[in-house]
């Protein structure tokens, strides 16, 4: 199109059944657009709903231990943190001290670091482990399958 002033801009998109959209208003002349804005609007929402599919969703899992978790016990736990990896979660493994266990802080860390070291190959730790109130929590993200 060519640059026109303001009503005449107006009447020539209401002669061709469209909007008037103003692109920047600060421009001497402002510079506008005629437009299907409605359509516009809904192109512009389609991209963004495409945009918002192809995002990576972030799933986190949780595994619970005990300071005394037995041998079975980790085992099965183990094979559950590395199924959740494979699945591409990040995974959050925790101690939970209750009662007068927190003297056990050294067993809960001991334990989350054997975890560490048993899924070296699957995840790579983000968070060592730290102690927050009766919690101590480690953080572990996959690795990039090749």
């Amino acid at each position: 199109m060519g640059v026109y002033p303001t009503k005449e801009a107006l009447t020539i998109a209401e002669d061709l059944g469209l909007d008037l959209v103003e692109i920047s208003p600060d421009a001497k002349p402002p510079v506008v657009k005629a437009m299907d804005y409605k359509k516009f609007l809904y192109e512009q929402k389609k991209r963004e709903k495409v945009m918002k599919a192809k995002a990576s969703k972030v799933v986190v899992k949780e595994i619970r231990f005990g300071p005394n978790t037995d041998d079975h016990d980790y085992e099965f736990k183990r094979r559950n943190a590395e199924k959740f990896l494979k699945d591409g979660a990040k995974l959050k493994a925790f101690v939970f001290f209750k009662g007068r266990s927190i003297v056990f802080k050294d067993k809960g860390e001991i334990l989350l670091l054997r975890l560490a070291q048993d899924l070296e190959e699957l995840g790579k730790v983000e968070q060592m482990p730290k102690l927050e109130g009766k919690r101590m929590t480690m953080f572990l993200s996959p690795r990039k399958s090749k």
